[in-house]
């Protein structure tokens, strides 16, 4: 394994130091490939765990929600630059976000990290916010984005939430599934890093003839190989969203894998599955035997293998992780949190009105 997910994090100093620490123990595997690290948004005021995090040591700024409603392409490029700096400062070289969903269901729990229910305004800002993180294309000092939840995970039936089994469904009654997928063009076009698809299952969905699958997202090869990588000519990573393979033990609950429409298979099938619909890695999963396992017994090729190997290494290249994947604790102090960046997140204060 050498890709990471962080979730609260302390001040500068300590990140690095356990960053830097973790890039020593991988340069000594025997491929010595180095880590990439990634994040959810962690540069608000509200915390949802597994989706954002509250700003802590980082500046604070509203949500993308908040962002949004100032229409200004030009701010949430600054903000994203802003953050791609911080993220840097501290090893983060991935970013899992923007959210490209349009946030048309009102009682969705996801809207605060979107931009907003408007296709052309998500369209807009997701192109900015993805040059200020990872530029014009990615280099030493860039963060690689991911766009999500591809094809759009705004549309969830009764504005429930996909992680829960109760949410599963993505339905489209007003015939806005191809509002909902309208960002993502835009962020192919524009080089983004990665796609994530999402955990629903879609309900009677065909987008540009292509006639969806009734199995989650990431399961989907209608949606990931004939839409996303055929249709949008799509050829960087796909991420799956968490927790697809195995049921997920969070405190004294276990929470069953979000294996939409294929409940059915065991966790090797699932595997299996999220290969042959074109996914290459596997969000938060740590059962590397399981994929061992699949390519001893010939169930998947070793060819498959390298193809997603290929995309993912390719990445750390272009990051310049195997130059040097170390940071600077010293400049990361400096930089997390910087006053400028703090004060421009908090806006300009203005006197209270008196009643």
């Amino acid at each position: 394994m050498n890709h990471f997910n962080v979730h609260r994090l302390g001040d500068a100093r300590s990140i690095v130091r356990w960053h830097n620490a973790v890039q020593a123990i991988a340069e000594q595997t025997p491929h010595g490939i180095p880590v990439t690290i990634s994040t959810d948004p962690r540069h608000s005021f509200s915390e949802n765990s597994g989706a954002s995090f509250a700003a802590g040591s980082f500046s604070q700024w509203p949500e993308m929600l908040g962002l949004a409603a100032l229409r200004d392409p030009g701010l949430v490029r600054r903000f994203a630059d802003i953050a791609r700096r911080e993220y840097v400062a501290v090893g983060i070289r991935a970013a899992l976000h923007p959210t490209l969903d349009l946030a048309t269901e009102p009682r969705w729990a996801r809207q605060a990290q979107t931009f907003g229910q408007d296709p052309d305004l998500v369209t807009a800002l997701g192109l900015a916010y993805l040059d200020g993180l990872q530029g014009p294309g990615l280099g030493k000092g860039s963060v690689a984005c991911t766009a999500k939840h591809f094809p759009g995970g705004g549309a969830v039936r009764g504005g429930e939430d996909s992680h829960f089994p109760y949410g599963k469904d993505a339905v489209y009654p007003s015939g806005s599934q191809e509002s909902h997928l309208a960002p993502f063009p835009a962020a192919v076009d524009a080089g983004v890093s990665a796609v994530m698809p999402y955990y629903s299952r879609p309900v009677d969905l065909t987008l540009r003839g292509i006639a969806a699958e009734p199995v989650g997202f990431g399961y989907n090869r209608a949606i990931v190989t004939d839409l996303l990588r055929g249709e949008l000519g799509f050829t960087g990573v796909v991420l799956s969203d968490w927790e697809l393979v195995n049921d997920n033990q969070v405190g004294d609950q276990v929470l069953p894998a979000r294996a939409w429409g294929v409940e059915h298979l065991d966790p090797a099938g699932r595997m299996q599955l999220l290969l042959e619909a074109g996914c290459d890695q596997f969000g938060g999963e740590e059962c590397v035997e399981v994929l061992a396992d699949l390519v001893s017994n010939g169930r998947v090729s070793q060819e498959r293998i390298d193809e997603s190997a290929t995309r993912l290494l390719t990445v750390k290249f272009q990051l310049g992780l195997f130059d040097d994947p170390y940071v600077d604790e010293e400049q990361a102090a400096v930089v997390l949190g910087e006053p400028g960046a703090v004060a421009e997140g908090s806006g300009p204060r203005r006197p209270r009105s008196r009643c």
